[in-house]
């Protein structure tokens, strides 16, 4: 065997395992705390009603906090924004479980799930690193953004049932209990690794300009909003498929048939040297995802399903990555993290959009005909992508002088 596994040699940088590792247990909540509200306000109350509006309320407000957080990180550092963030979350929770378990009035539950908003992007945090590591080397990068990519599914596969599973065995209020505990050790762990932390930028940032002035964000946001559509629309009405065919504890096992395709395209995606611009890479990738939700509709069982559903996650994780690497390209050095969350933040809003319209097609058509707005999500994506698909070929201007000075941070990081 010649040359080591690309993804071995990323992790030759000092620190990289670490902050690897402590972002995946940071990220663990995004996957396991909105369910797990939606758990555990239905078993305490029964009233679905309820658990759904709580769980939109959360995302909502980490849609709303997430770029501003990251924003200050941009300015600050890591270590200095992201604890005081991550303790107001996991306060707010606190006082969301007690509320919850102690039946106090509705408005109390609504006012926590928003302060829970509050918690940081951890993924954009850990994707800022290897971007500061391997900046100028687009090979590398290209391997650690799809380890992440990998790291997310791994994510989504697993942190749904396990929230889920605690909640039902345990006590009701076990799942987002578990996740709190999880966003706690990762982002401390994480914000006491300083030698990989970016440097922070004051003096780049002009007080009111945002990364989402630059017009290829925009363009990568929007996108992402019909995307989280799609996302959002395929949870719900996959678990209404599954009710209604007499077998709804089989309804995370299909979408983690989903992840896991995803997470297979992510892994062998890293591994290839790809050459040209990422941005028809990217047009491919959105178009995929697009024509991938038309057999959803076809789908008349659960295996069914649960292929399709694998082959649709194949188009997944390589969008992802890709679209990383063109923030990185459209968004100043100095609002990397900021511009990273944004993109998370517009999958967040989309997820709330897909739900929301989901639940309503279930309601009123049945699960089978509901796949038809995962099939709409995707072709506003589709059409969306098309359209800014020229404000994608300019790239963002030069990113200002403290490069050369970041860059000799980084590197004396790295030898050291």
């Amino acid at each position: 065997m010649s040359s080591p596994s690309p993804y071995r040699a990323i992790f030759a940088a000092p620190g990289s395992r670490a902050f690897s590792a402590a972002g995946l247990l940071g990220r663990m909540p995004l996957s396991m705390m909105g369910i797990g509200i939606v758990t555990m306000i239905s078993q305490l109350t029964g009233r679905y009603g309820l658990a759904g509006a709580l769980s939109a309320t959360l995302a909502m407000s980490a849609a709303v906090f997430g770029p501003q957080i990251s924003r200050l990180v941009d300015r600050h550092g890591q270590s200095r924004v992201l604890r005081p963030a991550t303790l107001v979350s996991t306060v707010a929770v606190a006082g969301l479980l007690i509320c919850a378990q102690q039946g106090a009035p509705d408005w109390t539950l609504f006012v926590f799930a928003a302060g829970a908003g509050t918690v940081p992007s951890v993924g954009s945090m850990v994707r800022a690193r290897w971007a500061a590591i391997y900046r100028g080397s687009p090979r590398e990068l290209h391997t650690a953004y799809s380890w992440e990519s990998i790291a997310d599914e791994v994510c989504f596969i697993f942190g749904p049932i396990v929230s889920i599973g605690l909640s039902t065995a345990w006590f009701p209020e076990a799942g987002p209990l578990i996740a709190g505990g999880f966003l706690i050790v990762g982002v401390f762990w994480l914000t006491t690794q300083k030698d990989t932390e970016p440097v922070p930028h004051p003096r780049q940032q002009d007080g009111r300009g945002s990364a989402l002035r630059s017009g290829g964000l925009q363009v990568l946001v929007a996108t992402f909003v019909a995307t989280g559509a799609i996302f959002g629309s395929i949870d719900v009405v996959t678990v209404a498929f599954a009710e209604e065919r007499g077998h709804k504890a089989m309804a995370s096992l299909v979408l983690a048939a989903y992840a896991l395709g995803s997470c297979l395209a992510g892994a062998v995606f890293g591994l290839l040297h790809l050459k040209g611009a990422p941005t028809k890479r990217w047009l491919l990738g959105v178009c995929a995802m697009a024509v991938s939700m038309i057999p959803l509709q076809l789908a008349g069982d659960l295996p069914f399903l649960a292929v399709a559903l694998f082959v649709a996650g194949l188009s997944v994780a390589p969008t992802m990555v890709t679209t990383m690497a063109l923030v990185e390209q459209h968004v100043p050095r100095a609002k990397l993290t900021e511009g990273m969350t944004w993109t998370s933040t517009g999958l967040a809003v989309g997820i709330s959009i897909g739900s929301s319209a989901a639940g309503w097609a279930v309601d009123g058509m049945g699960a089978d005909a509901a796949y038809v707005v995962p099939v709409l999500s995707g072709a506003v994506a589709a059409a969306v992508a098309f359209l800014g698909y020229r404000r994608l070929g300019r790239p963002a201007p030069t990113r200002g002088g403290h490069d050369a000075d970041e860059r000799h941070h980084q590197d004396g990081h790295r030898l050291a």
